[in-house]
């Protein structure tokens, strides 16, 4: 089927996107056309203005506008409790779920040697330098319990022995191979409540 050339490209764009088929992305396109103009335009500014103004947060390297993201620069968070996780979408599931109240810190992926990936390449470094400007609590790793998270949990649990009172690791609540982004709040809430310690100070 021959559609107009600035239609096609949309429907590729939109193809693109994580979890959009060709089908739903032409569903998607065709719904932009019927909908009024002013929205399809606010949709468009919103995405041009999202990657303008976000940034990795100074402190956490979760996404923010301003040099802290909205979590970091909370008073009202425990800054003695740190939660690891791989990426910044990780940080709303677990805010979304409402069971944590510290702090967060963002590796911006796991240790995979397959891919090249080391602990070098991740924040780690920088997790120990908090670790070392403050003493914590505790650190919470929520790696997903997939074979690169669980290795990456156990780098993490070795290099912070002796910095921190304290390392746990999320409970299995969360079933083997999951992602955080996609458990639900009363399995995220289980997985909190039941962490296991991994190590101390």
């Amino acid at each position: 089927m021959k559609i107009p050339p600035s239609l096609e490209r949309l429907v590729h764009e939109l193809a693109r996107l994580p979890g959009i088929g060709q089908k739903t992305a032409q569903r998607l396109a065709f719904h932009l056309l019927r909908t009024e103009p002013g929205r399809a335009e606010a949709l468009a500014r919103a995405i041009v203005e999202v990657r303008e103004k976000i940034r990795f947060c100074a402190q956490c390297f979760g996404f923010a506008e301003e040099e802290l993201c909205p979590v970091c620069a909370d008073a009202r968070r425990d800054p003695d409790l740190i939660c690891v996780v791989e990426q910044p979408s990780d940080v709303y599931v677990i805010e979304r779920s409402g069971v944590f109240r510290g702090l967060y810190h963002v590796l911006l992926g796991v240790i995979s040697p397959l891919d090249g990936i080391g602990p070098d390449q991740l924040k780690v470094a920088e997790l120990l330098a908090r670790c070392d400007r403050r003493p914590l609590r505790e650190v919470i790793i929520a790696t997903n319990p997939s074979i690169p998270g669980e290795a990456t949990a156990l780098h993490l649990s070795r290099v912070l022995a002796g910095k921190v009172a304290r390392i746990t690791r999320l409970a299995r609540g969360m079933p083997v191979g999951a992602h955080l982004e996609y458990t639900d709040d009363v399995t995220l809430n289980q997985a909190f409540d039941g962490r296991r310690d991994m190590g101390a100070g």
